[in-house]
């Protein structure tokens, strides 16, 4: 593919921003709305970046359509193998912020449940053991009437963090699934997930990545912006072992 001028540039703008490239992978931070695969004639973000960076991109992990964030896609096959081997062994750390207008039934703690699947495309937690979740979270007061959730998920399951966030009472604001439909219409410029830090090593070399979201009210604003400064890096935070 060949690299594309500036001017077409910013049509790629509206689906991610780069936020680290070397010749073995790269990690953008994709826009909220915006969909991973290509769908109704639209292309999705990978291609979107593909056609950006003008390179193959293999995606070893994914982000649902109203999430934005941080997304790690690998340049070779081989590549994508090492990371899709990390993420299946657990030694690739991610950490999500998530915007809530509900109450916790627990200020912090672990969610853990069977991932079954619901109605109209949702999932919920039970008490099987199958398609198991694990998710820990902290949650804190942002501004008024709105909780500020840091999670980290411990396993990669479809809807994961917005099940486990449903589950103790605090859906994310927007979410269009599992919060009260008109008021999120109504309330909601997006859906307030985030996918904020991503840790791990590849070939004996350490990689850390943080990227604010571009998008949204709640998360432009001061009160969360001074909130998320004042926790610098995320890993640190007194998380229990699972």
């Amino acid at each position: 593919m060949p690299k594309i001028d500036s001017a077409e540039l910013s049509v790629y703008n509206a689906y991610f921003s780069l936020v680290f490239e070397n010749s073995d992978f790269v990690v953008i931070n994709k826009q909220a709305d915006i969909n991973f695969h290509s769908e109704d004639g639209e292309f999705g973000v990978v291609v979107a970046a593909e056609k950006a960076l003008a390179c193959k991109l293999y995606s070893v992990h994914r982000l649902d359509k109203m999430t934005s964030g941080l997304l790690l896609l690998a340049k070779s096959s081989q590549t994508a193998a090492q990371l899709a081997a990390l993420f299946a062994e657990r030694r690739i750390h991610k950490y999500y912020l998530a915007l809530s207008d509900k109450k916790p039934k627990k200020k912090q703690g672990l969610i853990k449940g069977g991932m079954e699947k619901s109605r109209r495309s949702m999932w919920k937690l039970t008490q099987k053991k199958d398609n198991v979740a694990i998710t820990q979270f902290f949650s804190f007061f942002c501004s008024e009437g709105i909780r500020l959730f840091i999670v980290k998920p411990h396993s990669g399951k479809t809807h994961q963090i917005r099940v486990a966030l449903k589950s103790i009472g605090s859906p994310v604001c927007g979410d269009p699934l599992y919060a009260e439909k008109a008021a999120q219409e109504s309330l909601y410029d997006r859906g307030y997930l985030h996918a904020y830090q991503l840790d791990f090593s590849l070939n004996k070399q350490n990689y850390s990545f943080q990227a604010l979201p571009k998008q949204g009210q709640l998360f432009l604003s001061e009160a969360f912006l001074s909130k998320i400064h004042s926790f610098g890096r995320l890993e640190k935070l007194p998380w229990p072992k699972t």
